[in-house]
């Protein structure tokens, strides 16, 4: 059984991320999504919130599991006996962070592997932060993210101006 794991802060979760998810799900006996507590970004949601999330967009996969975790992704990866990192790719920028990402993992064990897979050309533009501007900015991100999501994302910008 080949395990894999698609890290990331997911904050929010977008249709992007849930595309990716999605294929790997197709691809691989066994997913988990983790999210990382990243301390240097500044978070809408709680790493609970984003699980919580997470499990829910991702309910009628029933090889995907959601996660969290802090600390290096490999020793994670330890933990969970798994052998292979997927790594979402929208443009070349992304790739060189990837790349090096992937060649410190490589560095710290060898034994883990990490694919890059390409997202769907209609989320090629689509980040987390940038779903957080427009929503900020009072535009519609009911295309970007799932439903549950968008939901989220309103009652959190409205508590913030209350």
């Amino acid at each position: 059984m080949i395990k894999t794991v698609y890290p990331g802060s997911f904050d929010p979760v977008t249709n992007g991320h849930l595309d990716i998810i999605e294929r790997a799900s197709r691809t691989f006996d066994a997913v988990v999504v983790a999210v990382v507590k990243n301390p240097s970004k500044d978070a809408m949601f709680s790493v609970g919130e984003r699980v919580r999330l997470l499990r829910h967009v991702t309910a009628h996969l029933p090889n995907v599991t959601v996660d969290h975790f802090e600390g290096l992704l490999t020793d994670y990866m330890h933990q969970l006996k798994a052998s292979v990192v997927i790594k979402g790719l929208r443009a070349i920028s992304d790739f060189e962070y990837e790349f090096q990402m992937a060649l410190m993992n490589r560095t710290l064990d060898s034994s883990i592997e990490t694919l890059f897979m390409m997202t769907n050309n209609r989320f090629s533009y689509l980040s987390s932060s940038l779903v957080k501007e427009v929503a900020r900015l009072g535009g519609p991100i009911d295309e970007l993210v799932p439903a549950v999501v968008a939901e989220a994302v309103e009652i959190r910008l409205s508590r913030a101006k209350n």
